[in-house]
């Protein structure tokens, strides 16, 4: 009897090896046929059920996650600043007659918010003050991550963040046609104390180029090539402080509140001793979708330093966030001594993770209550970052992408053709093949799993 059980668990055990062996097998080939260096990649993939690893390959090498770092960082802010939180920016009068502007560093936070905000003074009958202060203190003053690149400063989906946002940090500007051969007419759409060099002609296509040397004046950009149509083009604000306190001393004229000093920073006091005339609030959820199907970088480094701050019960740095995420992980049973986290959103070419590390974080949130929220924030084929990626799949993926230069890296979840749900992790760290070769293998990989598990 006892040899027959042993026989069984033997069977079982050796059919188990082969079908990862199977698997894995399968993947290598697709790896060597790429023509990508199969050093670079690195995959795992393990069964969300039943936690089986099904593809091991060079999943414990340390490796550059890029966005996909955004999986694994949005649920830990969540965590801390729970899903009913809401970011809100609020006008109080206090007792001696000063005016406070709390800041919430919200990331949706516009021209307009600012607009309805100091129209509660009038709507409260509040025609002056004796000080007008800004309570800026939810996060600090760091405007740029670890390791960031200082030559991608004019890229609009890498603005500078702070307790200061508003719209979105982005400048727009028009740059219109006008008699062909001739300079094109170039204007922003709001106040701001930028000098253009504008040498871009009326032409027969759509060809500008924009730059700025910051380490000259970061206050002069350079237009350069040609416009047949109207092209609109958005870029960073270099000093988002600056244009806040622009709009604030607009919206103040226009309301016609008789106030022409300074606003100062101050801290408002926690004591009842104050009136909330107005708010403007705005939720998490949003800001769900925008970091995991949008991969906003600018919503991700925010809502990372608030969540750190509230961790911390102080004013939130990034430091605070990367010790929040390595205690979620503690409290969660998961082994960090293979990875480095720098920033919320894996801008930082500094972030390091290993494909284990990655799929054995999914597997742990797949046990969470709040996991279906999870998994449906995450972007599937046709929207978000897989906007015109991985349609083979329809609704069987949901993942997050990841893209650096030399980089490109895949994340989340996939439903196979037999049923199984697995979490799975691709990283790609290679800088002689194209991000679209990179890619190409990416899906090939994931087809891979689809059909034969």
């Amino acid at each position: 009897m006892c040899n027959k059980f042993a026989f069984v668990l033997l069977s079982l055990f050796l059919a188990c090896n082969a079908a990862f062996a199977g698997l894995n097998g399968k993947v290598e080939r697709v790896i060597g046929a790429s023509g990508i260096n199969s050093s670079a990649v690195t995959v795992s993939v393990k069964n969300v059920e039943t936690g089986e690893s099904l593809v091991q390959i060079r999943s414990k090498q340390p490796m550059i996650p890029a966005s996909t770092q955004k999986m694994l960082t949005y649920p830990v802010m969540k965590d801390v600043l729970g899903a009913d939180y809401k970011f809100t920016t609020a006008l109080y009068k206090t007792k001696d007659g000063d005016i406070y502007l709390k800041l919430s560093a919200d990331p949706y936070f516009t021209t307009a918010s600012l607009k309805t905000l100091i129209k509660g003074l009038g709507e409260k009958s509040v025609i002056t003050c004796r000080e007008f202060y800004i309570d800026d203190t939810i996060i600090d003053s760091e405007e740029w991550g670890e390791g960031w690149q200082w030559d991608n400063d004019l890229n609009p989906l890498m603005p500078r963040y702070s307790v200061y946002n508003i719209d979105g940090n982005l400048l727009t500007v028009v740059i219109r046609p006008t008699m062909k051969g001739s300079q094109a007419e170039v204007r922003l759409t709001e106040f701001y104390p930028v000098t253009f060099m504008n040498l871009v002609q009326t032409g027969d296509s759509d060809n500008v180029k924009m730059s700025r040397k910051n380490n000259i004046s970061p206050d002069i950009l350079t237009l350069e090539g040609t416009v047949k149509r109207q092209v609109i083009r958005s870029f960073p604000v270099n000093n988002p402080k600056r244009y806040f306190m622009m709009r604030l001393d607009e919206q103040i004229k226009d309301q016609k509140f008789d106030y022409y000093g300074t606003f100062p920073s101050k801290k408002l006091a926690q004591d009842g001793q104050k009136t909330l005339l107005k708010e403007v609030s705005h939720s998490l959820e949003s800001a769900g979708a925008d970091i995991l199907k949008n991969s906003n970088n600018y919503v991700a480094e925010t809502v990372y330093k608030i969540a750190g701050g509230k961790y911390k019960n102080s004013t939130g740095t990034v430091d605070a966030a990367n010790e929040m995420f390595m205690d979620y992980c503690a409290r969660n049973g998961l082994d960090t001594s293979d990875i480095r986290i720098v920033d919320g959103s894996g801008v930082s070419k500094n972030n390091i993770m290993t494909s284990d590390f990655v799929t054995t974080f999914l597997l742990n949130e797949s046990k969470k209550d709040d996991f279906q929220s999870y998994y449906e924030t995450m972007a599937k084929p046709g929207e978000g970052t897989l906007r015109n990626r991985m349609l083979y799949f329809a609704d069987n993926l949901r993942a997050k992408t990841g893209s650096l230069s030399d980089v490109s890296a895949i994340a989340g979840y996939l439903k196979t053709q037999k049923g199984n749900l697995v979490a799975f992790d691709i990283m790609i760290n290679n800088h002689k093949m194209s991000n679209n070769k990179k890619k190409i293998l990416e899906e090939e990989i994931l087809r891979t799993i689809y059909v034969n598990y």
